[in-house]
């Protein structure tokens, strides 16, 4: 693996009772890591349209007793997709997506719908570059500048920059802080 789920969520700032969408959450590495954080009075939201994933991490997070991750069957690059309520999330994770979208503002507005104003925050870990064939294709990596650009075209603001979240991987902050 080339992120470390566990330590990356330890530096979202993640507390107890948070709601929180796991975009794209495919195996749901940032999903288990994140439900420990939460805890029992908080709640992870692990959305992917990958149903054989889902059912995965679904057994998974029973063989470990965790009980706060909900399972949502949904699409994260259509409006509306995630099945999530308006304003409903504090924070909002994607790892490992945005190179895999093919109309980016449709996700970004997706993850600002689903925010509560002024203080949801969207937790992105992603490629900085293609690595000897592992990780996306050069030409589909989105790099830390561009993420910065597109989520700033949507209303967000960049909070901070994580540094070591991962081989080949760069981490940003963005908060929604306006209607």
């Amino acid at each position: 693996m080339f992120t470390n789920p566990q330590k990356n969520v330890e530096s979202f700032g993640l507390v107890s009772g948070m709601q929180v969408a796991d975009l794209g959450a495919g195996s749901g590495f940032y999903s288990l890591a994140a439900a420990k954080l939460v805890g029992e009075n908080g709640k992870i939201y692990a959305v992917d349209v990958q149903k054989e994933l889902l059912s995965k991490l679904k057994k998974e997070a029973e063989e470990k007793d965790i009980n706060n991750i909900e399972i949502v069957w949904g699409n994260v690059e259509e409006a509306n997709g995630t099945r999530l309520a308006d304003s409903s999330m504090d924070a909002v994770i994607a790892s490992n997506i945005l190179f895999q979208m093919a109309d980016k503002s449709v996700f970004i507005k997706e993850i600002w719908r689903i925010l509560k104003p002024q203080k949801g925050k969207a937790y992105i870990i992603d490629w900085a570059d293609s690595f000897g064939g592992l990780g996306p294709q050069p030409e589909s990596v989105v790099n830390a500048k561009t993420a910065k650009e597109i989520f700033s075209k949507q209303g967000f603001e960049l909070e901070r920059e994580l540094s070591n979240v991962g081989m080949h991987h760069y981490g940003l902050i963005f908060k929604k802080n306006k209607e």
